[in-house]
């Protein structure tokens, strides 16, 4: 096997079929929304606001918005077309060859490690400050990862990581069906801030709306609107946690393009709304360094009780979220165990018909992760891995569409206006790149780099893609 040699679409179609197929499209649009709207929303559009944006930071994540939205589009149908597990990984190996796949899916997987330990993070900075309204703190060593304000290890975050991998050990359904329950409470509390917020809006906190640029800083203006789509970008991977579990949809060709493009939708009406609402409360730089921004604007605009019942209802968003993520990154490993790449015990299915090799690595590597790295700094990196796998899949619809009827199956939905559509995704996929922190660029690289040699030395002696 080399490079750029191609996996077979009859390899991968006969080894996930072990995968049982029990999601259907209430399942994908509750963990897609679940994982979309989690933490970036209660967390994201205060800290952003304040330092890069202002109240321009509701025109970060609509750009943000608009280039997920090109991507999602190549997503759904690849999805219909390859229903397979590891979802970017997968389809470019079939497209372009197992090494390019490799590549695609190494910069997935830091995203899926390092997106479990954002959503654990911010769990736990949610759940402190609902503690904190009853008066009951953490000692320092265990409230803040290693070396940050005095902790040793972020305890919340390590519990509540194990806890969402437990429900996902116990199976892809039960992880379903809890994310449907629970993304209904998430979307009811934050209609409710929303409601809320706006009958304590002040005017002048939009004035001006797009501040003016600070080179010094780098905040304000374009740049600083750019920049928060950079940073932002974060929230919308959601769709690729669905692509990633479509081994285990109920009728993919439907269940994959309404899960993926349906909870995208709904994503960017409610972070719109909440976003506008929150920089209208406050002016924008009261949110510097505030990891609940949501709770802390309702406790000081005079709602503690809204506070504390929001902050509940976002932590179990967020639960949400982990279970989609977890989910996720595990099958996305056990793709790579399926194949050779990675030792093959990390492939292997066990009597509830899940991946659990695959699903304790990912949740032992991802608990280090969130107790032991600050907040702020999980976020541009999570971007970082996510968009180097966007342009390969926005690209790679260039590649699908010949075989589309001939040797691979045709999709049951087609991205509108190609080629326009793929090319601006992947355009996009670049701008956004190209505009994230210098060191999130240097750690991605580094990530790759690690990963080619792994292939080189592992992998592609050992692949079973064929």
């Amino acid at each position: 096997m080399g490079f750029s040699t191609k996996a077979k679409f009859e390899t991968y179609s006969q080894k996930d079929k072990r995968l049982e197929q029990k999601l259907g499209v209430k399942d994908f649009l509750a963990l897609g929304v679940g994982t979309i709207i989690s933490t970036s929303i209660f967390t994201l559009p205060g800290i952003v606001a304040a330092k890069f944006a202002g109240p321009a930071v509701v025109f970060s994540f609509l750009l943000a918005a608009v280039v997920a939205g090109l991507v999602a589009f190549a997503y759904a149908e690849m999805s219909t077309v390859m229903p397979f597990a590891g979802s970017a990984y997968s389809w470019i190996s079939i497209l372009f060859g197992e090494g390019f796949g490799w590549i695609a899916g190494w910069a997935l997987l830091a995203e899926y490690f390092i997106a479990v330990a954002f959503v654990g993070s911010g769990f736990s900075a949610t759940f402190q400050h609902l503690l904190a309204t009853a008066n009951i703190h953490l000692p320092a060593a265990l409230a803040h990862p290693f070396g940050t304000n005095g902790g040793i290890v972020d305890i919340i975050s390590l519990a509540v990581i194990l806890i969402a991998a437990f429900f996902v050990w116990r199976g892809a359904s039960d992880a379903g069906r809890v994310a449907q329950v629970l993304v209904v409470l998430k979307v009811l509390a934050i209609l409710t801030f929303i409601v809320v917020g706006l009958t304590v809006i002040k005017p002048q906190n939009y004035v001006p709306f797009i501040p003016k640029h600070d080179p010094n800083t780098g905040f304000g203006g374009v740049s600083g609107i750019l920049a928060g789509v950079s940073m932002i970008f974060l929230a919308y991977i959601g769709f690729d946690s669905i692509a990633a579990n479509s081994a285990e949809a109920k009728n993919p060709k439907r269940t994959m393009p309404l899960g993926i493009l349906g909870s995208l939708a709904i994503a960017v009406a409610l972070f719109s709304a909440v976003t506008l609402v929150l920089v209208g409360m406050h002016h924008y730089s009261a949110y510097a360094g505030n990891a609940a921004p949501v709770s802390w604007a309702l406790t000081e605009a005079g709602f503690p009780l809204l506070s504390q019942i929001v902050s509940i209802v976002a932590d179990t968003g967020m639960f949400v979220a982990l279970l989609g993520m977890i989910l996720a990154g595990s099958r996305l490993l056990y793709a790579f165990g399926r194949d050779g790449m990675l030792p093959q015990s990390i492939g292997k299915i066990d009597k509830r018909e899940n991946p659990s090799n695959a699903l304790w690595v990912l949740t032992a590597i991802s608990v280090v992760i969130g107790a032991f790295f600050p907040f702020t700094f999980l976020a541009q990196l999570i971007s970082a891995g996510t968009l180097v796998a966007f342009i390969f899949v926005s690209v790679g619809i260039f590649a699908l569409r010949p075989r589309e009827g001939k040797d691979l199956p045709e999709a049951s939905y087609k991205m509108p206006f190609y080629p326009w559509l793929p090319a601006l995704g992947a355009i996009g996929s670049v701008i956004v790149f190209e505009n994230l922190d210098g060191l999130a660029k240097l750690y991605c690289f580094i990530w790759l780099l690690i990963g080619l040699v792994l292939y080189s030395l592992y992998g592609a002696k050992r692949t079973k893609s064929e």
